[in-house]
């Protein structure tokens, strides 16, 4: 994708950073299942979303990922770390679709967007926004069952109608066992919504496969 400069003006201006000097800006490209953040590992960058989707999970005590979210394709990566102070990321952020940001490097520029008081606002409200969503999100995934998790996974990871997730990761990102996932898969193959090729699976039947998806997961 042609980033403009004009896009990237827009950004700065989308949140109140087109008065800064922001020269050493970089524009950071990463491609599907590219690594954006590792848990527990420094920052090197705090980052504008541009364009893409990327996955968010959490490392459990045992070892298995808990997906926070399903999705993050607009907004600010580093806002929990910017203001609590710490250069350690506290979730691993990998890309899905080509994803690109806009990076600013963190230590040279963490105190003068603690300071811009118009970008905090931006940053409160986008944490505010996360935490709502999150703890709905909570409850609703308890409720919800494996398949309607993972049609919705499904609706979110695809590109153009291919779906290129493994099973072992689709079952740490819906929260289910491997077995359990690929029963599902098995069985949404069996009923024509989608249909696997050779590595990957491709969707057969996309209204099908939205009536199965929670109105939640397609907000």
């Amino acid at each position: 994708m042609n980033i403009t400069e004009q896009r990237i003006r827009t950004i700065f201006l989308q949140f109140h950073l087109s008065d800064m000097d922001l020269d050493d800006s970089a524009l950071l490209r990463f491609a599907p299942g590219e690594l954006i953040l590792q848990e527990g590992m420094e920052m090197e960058y705090f980052l504008l979303v541009v364009s893409g989707k990327a996955k968010v999970c959490s490392a459990s005590a045992n070892g298995k990922d808990l997906l926070l979210c399903y999705y993050i394709s607009e907004g600010i990566i580093g806002d929990v770390e910017l203001m609590t102070g710490s250069h350690i990321a506290n979730a691993t952020i990998s890309a899905v679709t080509e994803f690109i940001c806009i990076g600013l490097p963190y230590k040279k520029y963490e105190e003068k967007l603690k300071q811009n008081l118009p970008f905090v606002n931006d940053i409160g409200r986008e944490l505010a926004s996360k935490l709502i969503r999150s703890s709905k999100k909570s409850v609703i995934t308890a409720l919800h069952t494996c398949e309607e998790r993972l049609c919705a996974f499904i609706l979110f990871a695809e590109q153009e109608g291919i779906f290129l997730e493994t099973l072992a990761d689709t079952s740490k990102s819906i929260g289910a066992s491997y077995r359990q996932t690929f029963r599902v898969m098995n069985m949404l193959c069996r009923d024509g919504v989608i249909r696997k090729e050779n590595r990957v699976y491709r969707i057969a039947d996309r209204r099908e496969l939205l009536a199965r998806t929670p109105d939640f997961y397609l907000e």
